[in-house]
């Protein structure tokens, strides 16, 4: 008689692998060095794709100026009233900031972190050489999509974008599945939630939540070459100023202490408004597919 450990095994199923090669899910963006992302904006929550390469690799997007159209042009000139008096207002805020700013530190003479840190070396050299964000896009809107089925229904379409230009796009557009869309969790944004944490106040503000929204604007406005994103997140700037607060207070530690010293002097109204502003830029630059 044979024993039940004599009995040969059941083999344990084998998975197999995809037809074509290359993968799936996780495996495939990996290979193809593009990544599903998630923004959640006023208007919805869309689901692009993003790449990094080196700027010297790529052709930066083309940008055509939209004909009017006669229908919407009185919401256009509403809208813009708006915005004009948004900057007016966020301009006077910053001249305020900076002058109160000024004052406070004269007052207290508390050294600054940023006088710690490091020179930047060779940025000259590096900038011709650095990575750069692409997203999917087309002359200088964001193509957005509020579902995985839709997203993928284009890029199986060939139709034009800027990220047809990458020498594995042919791979995403023969292999990609709709559950294959699926963004992780560094990859969401919310931007719909940042003007109204930041009117909470220093103590409500959710410094992930806004680093983050600082990361994805910077990409957004370089990318898609929205020149107001760009100056309102350059060096320098109230915007900036409050990122690196953010971060250093994130970070804890002698220099957490430093950048929570530094939020509680950045006024919730002037950031606000300022990221208002760059919310507003970046929403008018989507461009909804569904």
């Amino acid at each position: 008689m044979t024993s039940q450990s004599d009995e040969p095994e059941a083999s344990a199923p084998v998975a197999e692998k995809s037809s074509t090669g290359g993968g799936s899910g996780r495996e495939l963006w990996e290979s193809v060095r593009i990544q599903p992302v998630e923004i959640a904006l006023p208007g919805g929550v869309g689901l692009t794709l993003r790449a990094y390469r080196k700027a010297s690799e790529i052709t930066p997007t083309e940008i055509e100026a939209d004909e009017d159209d006669p229908f919407e042009s009185r919401k256009r000139a509403a809208e813009d009233d708006e915005e004009v008096i948004v900057d007016e207002e966020f301009q006077a805020l910053l001249a305020e900031g900076e002058a109160d700013k000024d004052g406070a530190e004269r007052a207290d003479g508390e050294p600054d972190p940023a006088d710690f840190e490091d020179e930047p070396e060779e940025a000259a050299t590096q900038a011709g050489d650095e990575e750069v964000p692409m997203f999917l896009s087309h002359k200088g809107r964001l193509l957005a999509f509020k579902s995985a089925e839709s997203l993928v229904s284009f890029l199986r379409s060939g139709a034009p974008h800027d990220l047809a230009q990458l020498d594995t796009w042919g791979t995403v557009a023969e292999r990609v599945q709709s559950s294959d869309i699926d963004p992780l969790p560094d990859d969401r944004y919310e931007l719909d939630l940042v003007v109204e944490n930041l009117r909470g106040g220093h103590d409500t503000w959710d410094l992930p939540l806004l680093i983050a929204a600082g990361e994805v604007a910077r990409d957004l406005g370089y990318a898609l070459r929205i020149k107001p994103v760009i100056l309102a997140l350059s060096p320098g700037s109230p915007l900036d100023d409050l990122d690196e607060s953010l971060r250093a207070a994130e970070s804890g530690g002698m220099g957490g202490f430093f950048g929570r010293r530094r939020l509680k002097k950045i006024g919730a109204q002037q950031a606000s408004l300022g990221w208002r502003s760059v919310i507003g830029k970046i929403s008018a630059a989507v461009d909804w597919r569904d």
